[in-house]
């Protein structure tokens, strides 16, 4: 029986150590076992996260191994090989497909039931992979999508704005990646048109100023990487705003990669799309309207990683 106050996290480098603290924090689990091919580097993390506990909310942490997937009722994938300053998340595929193919069996082989969240880069070539390897149901293989992107885009929008970027309503969508395009035309700041907003607020230069933005968020990644090696607490916040949205059944709507058939003309292929997330994983990805230029950048984007997909050896 699976325990949903239960997850695993396997993979214990910046992102996985990050996730693990991030879900530390949030009190969500009572249980979070780590999984590394260190075994060294599991036990440091999970020892180092164990001292912080006075502080926090009771749980136990601990290095395990694959059998201790047996009742978690989330597993979380951030292993594989980090990008490297001038390396795009697409140039990691070949890497990270080979190590997936070792791990998807030794969790299936354990656990059919879980929901599993993929993390690791590129995300959404490697979400398509674990739902193909894994042979789980669409909905019950989650990936993180453009989540972070869309809360970038938040972020430096707020900030241009002079608002809380909670207050901004606007999401990327389509490949975690160069490929990605953020969706202006239902874009609004509590409910006020984006285009209104920027006119009461004086705010000029409103097209090419929105382009840049978008360019910023699309770099935010390799600027981050060239100064500090790799980011690690966005996509930490991240994954912990998966968790909570399926361990608490929230059904709230976020961009995450899950397989698409049929929206938007597109078929067999996972990309970040708005989906209502709940405790049984993507339970419905939402149509949000797009004007033609933003259908034919959806399509670009699609192409882009169906290229990749197309030149990997999966079951269909």
């Amino acid at each position: 029986m699976l325990d949903d106050r239960k997850c695993a996290i396997i993979g214990c480098g910046f992102v996985g150590a990050s996730s693990a603290f991030s879900l530390m924090q949030s009190g969500l689990f009572s249980e979070m076992v780590l999984i590394d091919v260190n075994r060294d580097r599991a036990e440091g993390e999970a020892m180092d996260l164990g001292h912080g506990l006075p502080f926090a909310q009771p749980m136990e942490i601990y290095a395990g191994s694959y059998d201790d997937l047996r009742d978690c009722g989330l597993v979380i994938i951030a292993a594989g090989a980090n990008q490297k300053p001038g390396e795009s998340r697409l140039d990691l595929v070949r890497k990270n497909v080979g190590i997936f193919r070792q791990i998807i069996p030794e969790i299936t082989g354990r656990n059919a039931e879980t929901t599993l969240l993929v993390v690791s880069n590129p995300v959404d070539i490697l979400t398509y992979v674990t739902l193909k390897l894994s042979g789980f149901p669409a909905n019950r293989v989650v990936g993180s999508g453009t989540v972070l992107d869309t809360a970038r885009l938040k972020y430096l929008l707020g900030r241009q704005l002079r608002v809380d970027s909670r207050s901004v309503h606007a999401c990327i969508i389509g490949e975690h990646g160069d490929s990605e395009l953020a969706v202006w035309s239902s874009a609004n700041i509590a409910g006020v048109d984006l285009r209104s907003f920027c006119e009461q607020s004086s705010y000029c230069d409103h097209p090419e100023s929105l382009r840049k933005l978008a360019e910023d968020v699309r770099n935010s990644a390799y600027k981050i990487i060239r100064k500090k090696g790799a980011t690690y607490y966005g996509i930490a916040m991240a994954v912990r705003r998966i968790a909570e949205c399926i361990l608490r059944d929230e059904h709230s709507i976020l961009p995450v990669s899950s397989l698409v058939e049929g929206h938007y003309g597109l078929h067999d292929l996972c990309m970040g799309l708005p989906a209502i997330v709940g405790r049984n994983g993507v339970e419905k990805i939402v149509d949000i309207g797009l004007s033609g230029e933003e259908q034919a950048e959806l399509k670009k984007s699609a192409d882009t990683l169906r290229r990749v997909l197309d030149s990997l050896e999966l079951p269909r």
